[in-house]
């Protein structure tokens, strides 16, 4: 829509900017904000950027006057933004095993059936990303240089850094800890649908990921019955975490904040920070009161504390120093020459 031809265009609205498939890696590469910036320079029009978790280089923009910004500081009709509940994983292991739902998430999904409401289960797909992490004390190995997580490749078994190519050889005792709790990190959607199929036999449950919507419709017809209430829990991507308006959804569960946090990529953070707010404003858009629970490793990471309270501020201040102090976007400009 971006490069359609309109004659006297005089404005432009591009909502949710921070959106990363706005991205398009294919040839020709562009970023849409980017070419809606230069459209409205060339046609002397106006560009609106819509987001409740803007991107840092927007953001940024309008710190420093290059942009306007405005603020919507309250919900329509001044509803509540849901309770966020940070979980603790690290204190829900039944021996070496790991769980894929935490005590409180079972407890809450049992309530939100039993009242006959509905609940959305989130699973970031890209947390098959292999990373070295302790179920004991959260620890996950990143690289020295870049401070991103390592990524396990099975072929060399060595952890790769995917930005300065750092190597490392894969510890036996977590090096935070030294307890031997060390293990490779990677739970996908069709898992969290067989155990909650196994908790909740009784209840009607649907998965919306790549995977299930390859047929045509099939997303549709998902959402479809999720709204008419023919579905008690939905399970997905992130394709489930924006935009869709279920007033019936009181509870929203995040599988795991981590996957999105450890992905090799300087934006993990903020990326992280998105996808939880952007979740959370999925439950409680109706009359029921909302709820959310996050289950993660690191508790303490300020992405997801700043998340809990719903302040993009806080997030913003902490994650520009270290933008700042890397010398990474907004502060420079990345180039990939790819051969």
């Amino acid at each position: 829509a971006v490069f359609s031809p309109a004659k006297n265009l005089g404005l432009i609205v591009l909502d949710e900017e921070h959106e990363t498939s706005y991205k398009q890696d294919e040839t020709p590469r562009y970023h849409a904000r980017e070419v809606a910036r230069k459209r409205i320079e060339l046609e002397n029009a106006l560009l609106v950027l819509g987001s409740a978790t803007p991107s840092l280089e927007t953001f940024h923009d309008s710190e420093t006057g290059r942009a306007l910004r405005l603020e919507l500081p309250a919900r329509i009709e001044n509803r509540p933004l849901p309770v966020v509940e940070i979980v603790d994983m690290r204190r829900q292991r039944e021996g070496k095993k790991e769980r894929i739902f935490s005590t409180s998430l079972e407890a809450a999904i049992r309530e939100t059936l039993f009242k006959k409401e509905q609940a959305m289960l989130l699973l970031n797909r890209r947390g098959f990303s292999t990373y070295l992490h302790c179920a004991s004390c959260g620890y996950v190995m990143t690289c020295p240089n870049c401070r991103i997580s390592l990524a396990y490749h099975f072929d060399t078994a060595q952890l790769l850094c995917h930005v300065c190519h750092h190597e490392a050889i894969p510890q036996r005792l977590c090096p935070g800890c030294q307890k031997n709790y060390l293990h490779y990190f990677g739970t996908g959607t069709q898992k969290v649908e067989q155990e909650a199929k196994r908790l909740f036999p009784d209840a009607r449950i649907a998965r919306m990921d790549t995977d299930s919507t390859l047929r045509k419709d099939a997303h549709e017809n998902i959402l479809r019955a999720f709204k008419k209430h023919e579905l008690d829990i939905l399970i997905g991507t992130q394709m489930i975490a924006k935009g869709h308006d279920c007033p019936n959804v009181s509870l929203i569960g995040v599988i795991s904040a981590d996957t999105a946090l450890h992905i090799p990529d300087f934006r993990a953070s903020e990326r992280t920070f998105d996808l939880l707010t952007q979740v959370a404003g999925r439950a409680g858009r109706g009359s029921v009161p909302g709820k959310v629970l996050i289950q993660t490793f690191v508790p303490h990471h300020y992405s997801i504390e700043r998340a809990k309270e719903h302040d993009f501020c806080g997030f913003y201040a902490k994650e520009i120093a270290i933008r700042r102090e890397l010398a990474m976007p907004p502060f420079s400009h990345l180039v990939r020459i790819v051969v």
